[in-house]
């Protein structure tokens, strides 16, 4: 069972019981887990915010509203075009803020969550042709350190971490669709995508390919 993920969707969604939040994240591997943990810990001993041991390191590439039924329909076309879609590494590298709320690790290379982003496109277009709100792809990857804090915390906090350094680098090899009811539900995973691990002998999937 996944836990600790921020929150995303609009509370409204939440509302429309018949309908589940879907996130597909990146986990780092063990080694950079660890790291961003300690930065989290750091973050809380110093600034007593809880949310920044409760939420762990990952990095979201898009969540969705879908109805449950959906779900089989949903995990084929991320599948087909996952599989589809070679590994790649991320680099994280010291600090930045979003005004004035959040303190994150910077992913420095944007390009593969922007291709992602464009390749899960007949997902956005299934759910929307469904009746569910459109899908909302990340145009600015990170790894929260720490969120939702109050604007003297986050300038606080927001000076010092500018100045810490901070490099790690991981593989991805694989990516997470996690599920939960309603905004204070734990996140439950619902599948496991793999990556390509070497170059494929047919052409990676285009996106003017479309799916039944």
């Amino acid at each position: 069972m996944e836990k600790g993920f921020a929150r995303t969707a609009p509370a409204l969604s939440f509302a429309m019981q018949e309908y589940y939040e879907y996130l597909l994240v990146v986990h780092p591997a063990a080694d950079v887990y660890a790291q961003l943990m300690q930065e989290k810990q750091y973050f809380f001993e110093t600034y007593k915010e809880k949310v920044a041991i409760k939420t762990k390191p990952h990095i979201t590439v898009a969540n969705f509203m879908a109805k449950e039924a959906m779900e089989d329909t949903i995990i084929r076309y991320m599948h087909r075009i996952l599989s589809m879609q070679k590994n790649f590494t991320v680099t994280l590298n010291n600090f930045s803020g979003f005004p004035p709320h959040t303190v994150y690790a910077r992913v420095l290379d944007h390009q593969p969550f922007k291709h992602l982003a464009a390749m899960l496109a007949p997902v956005d277009h299934y759910v929307k042709g469904n009746g569910c709100p459109p899908a909302k792809f990340i145009t600015h990857p990170h790894v929260s350190i720490a969120r939702r804090l109050k604007p003297d915390v986050y300038d606080k906090a927001m000076f010092e971490f500018s100045q810490r350094t901070f490099f790690a680098s991981f593989n991805v090899e694989e990516m997470v669709l996690l599920k939960r009811q309603h905004q204070f539900d734990k996140c439950r995973q619902v599948n496991v995508f793999k990556l390509l691990l070497t170059s494929p002998s047919f052409p990676l999937l285009k996106e003017r390919d479309t799916f039944a």
